[in-house]
């Protein structure tokens, strides 16, 4: 008898209990032994629907030069089956042209002495699966594996980067870059954070088969304190026919704007913008910088900071590699030292697109991107531009974004801050830019 979902004990006593003598003399009682008997939990494993306790299971990967019918011939599987299997199973999974070399695969053998294949089982995604069933007779089906969505809440102090800081929360990283990347992006600088910046988070994490971890599915609402500045943010939906998500302040503010702040994520500023620099290297001479350095590592993504059309993807002695798009009749971009390009001319890009990666070719001392801003074909200071911002909010549905986030605004300012273990001194906190003196500060890029 098997018993499932539970272990059961079951426990026998042994009375051995002294018989009287025909002369009735009582014989000592002998002590009651207790016999223990266990049957421990039986726990079936079911996964993609089926019992795999039925089944001998193997499990790969799709290797290079792999196809379907290798791998079922390598599992005693003739052609003429095969060919028979592909050809049923085509009409919902074309499995002879969809596999992808590093994706998972499951074979269902038989338990016996032949151990001859039964299903196929094939996993494009961490969620999706296709299953090829040609146990009795053949057929072939896509499905989704069980999806649980937990609601969590964070809250923490930064007191370097807010990577730093969820990391030591032990924290996805993806956290950290949707609140720069989707959320933040166009308010707050992420690469200038101020130790004593606070930021409380609702987000949702996202399982599969109730345990296996798949990152942090969005974030319902947040509340970042910025050089004592409150930034609320709440995503809501403004177009569920076409599924069009967007972040709002309390005020109902759309957060993006038509600029990203920076062109790489986590970098720093190590180079402002200054028609007045003086460099004692020169005799102290006045050496015009026109663009914005990010410094960052070799090979981190340059992101288009706005929609636009690649005007120029090229190569200068002073610029390296470089791209230049334009936005629209205003605004113009442009991106030096790249270590490649990633677009061409003609080309549209999106905003957060990666448009190449940051080196040191041209003329550069070090690692950066040199970010130029064009408005009405005059080089401009980002940083003192009055950008656009997205489209607002309808005043249709303003009045239920606004009951929309009432609860979650009260669920916000319920979550409390927790009690710094670094006491930070803001008040003496002096931030410096460490220049990198380079070479295209000194020229004039076309």
């Amino acid at each position: 008898m098997i018993f499932k979902n539970k272990t059961l004990r079951i426990v026998f006593l042994t009375l051995t209990i002294g018989v009287g003598t025909i002369a009735c003399k009582e014989e000592p009682k002998e002590e009651s032994v207790a016999e223990e008997l266990v049957l421990e939990e039986v726990v079936e494993r079911y996964e993609f629907g089926f019992n795999l306790d039925d089944f001998i299971v193997i499990r790969d990967t799709i290797k290079s030069g792999d196809t379907f019918g290798k791998i079922l011939e390598r599992n005693k599987i003739g052609y003429p089956q095969i060919y028979n299997i592909v050809e049923k199973a085509k009409d919902t999974f074309d499995i002879t042209r969809r596999l992808q070399v590093g994706k998972p695969y499951t074979l269902l053998c038989s338990k016996d002495s032949l151990q001859q294949p039964q299903s196929f089982i094939y996993q494009p995604s961490k969620e999706d699966y296709v299953v090829i069933n040609f146990q009795d007779s053949i057929h072939a089906y896509t499905n989704k594996k069980p999806i649980k969505f937990v609601d969590k809440e964070l809250t923490g102090t930064i007191t370097s980067s807010i990577s730093q800081t969820l990391d030591s929360l032990g924290i996805s990283q993806v956290l950290a870059h949707k609140m720069a990347d989707d959320i933040y992006a166009w308010t707050i600088d992420f690469n200038r954070l101020y130790p004593g910046d606070k930021f409380k988070v609702i987000y949702t994490d996202k399982y599969i088969d109730d345990s296996i971890y798949v990152g942090v599915h969005n974030v319902k609402a947040a509340y970042f304190e910025h050089k004592n500045e409150p930034f609320y943010a709440f995503e809501f939906e403004t177009d569920s026919e076409k599924g069009i998500v967007d972040y709002f302040d309390d005020e109902a503010k759309n957060l993006r704007r038509a600029f990203l702040k920076a062109p790489v994520q986590f970098s720093r500023v190590s180079s402002r913008y200054n028609l007045r620099r003086r460099i004692a290297y020169y005799g102290n001479k006045v050496r015009p910088h026109r663009g914005t350095d990010f410094a960052a590592s070799i090979g981190t993504p340059i992101l288009a900071t706005a929609n636009g059309t690649v005007t120029k993807s090229s190569y200068t002695r002073g610029n390296g590699k470089y791209v230049k798009i334009k936005h629209n009749a205003t605004y113009s971009t442009q991106y030096l030292h790249m270590k490649n390009r990633n677009v061409k001319v003609g080309q549209f890009v999106k905003q957060g697109d990666i448009i190449g990666w940051v080196g040191m070719t041209g003329n550069t001392g070090g690692p950066h991107v040199c970010y130029r801003f064009w408005k009405n074909g005059k080089q401009v200071d980002p940083f003192k531009q009055k950008l656009p911002e997205a489209e607002p909010i309808s005043d249709s549905l303003k009045v239920e974004y606004l009951e929309f986030i009432k609860p979650l605004r009260a669920q916000l300012d319920d979550i409390e801050f927790l009690k710094d273990t670094l006491k930070v001194k803001i008040d003496s906190l002096e931030i410096l830019d460490k220049q990198i003196l380079a070479e295209d500060d000194l020229i004039t890029e076309e």
